[in-house]
């Protein structure tokens, strides 16, 4: 599995401040708490984003990936990239306006969003979601399938986060979450 630094330094984030909490509501599933269990049938469609960190003149790129595959115990082909989209863009949250802002997609993938997978027999995965603010002048169509197509699963696997972050120069992670899924 490459080093990943930067998944460690999520996981701790959020640990240590509740306040770098990004707000998932999956599904059924609202406000989703990191580590909340949540069904592989829940999560086919990617998440719907909120936090009270933002600056509303800025532009966001959200990562989700998949940390324990194939299993928890044995992580040979982690991480699994489950989602590149850039162009998020806040906007004042209807249910509390100047406090929470919600992430609308202004832009198209860069890698398009799979839901859970785990293989027969897994306990639960942990997906989890990385937010930055998004690098001025980034261009999606440069790093995202040509004509709108899907990310093939080869360039999924073992994913490298720390090399994504150096080659479009993404700043400090801005909010994280997970949950897991089986």
């Amino acid at each position: 599995m490459p080093a990943n630094h930067s998944i460690k330094k999520a996981l701790s984030l959020i640990q240590n401040d509740a306040s770098k909490v990004l707000g998932l509501n999956v599904g059924r599933y609202e406000d989703v708490q990191p580590g909340q269990y949540i069904p592989r049938a829940d999560a086919q469609s990617h998440p719907d984003l909120f936090s009270r960190s933002l600056s509303p003149s800025s532009t966001y790129m959200v990562v989700g990936l998949d940390i324990d595959a194939p299993f928890p115990s044995f992580g040979v082909l982690g991480p699994i990239l489950h989602w590149i989209q850039g162009g998020l863009q806040p906007t004042p949250s209807e249910c509390n306006p100047g406090i929470y802002y919600t992430l609308e997609v202004t832009a198209p993938f860069v890698a398009n969003y799979i839901g859970p997978a785990p293989p027969p027999g897994s306990s639960p995965h942990r997906y989890i979601f990385i937010l930055y603010e998004q690098p001025a002048g980034f261009d999606a169509k440069k790093y995202a399938p040509p004509n709108g197509q899907n990310l093939g699963n080869i360039h999924r696997m073992r994913y490298n986060l720390d090399a994504w972050e150096k080659e479009i120069q993404l700043g400090p992670i801005v909010a994280a979450n997970y949950f897991k899924s089986n």
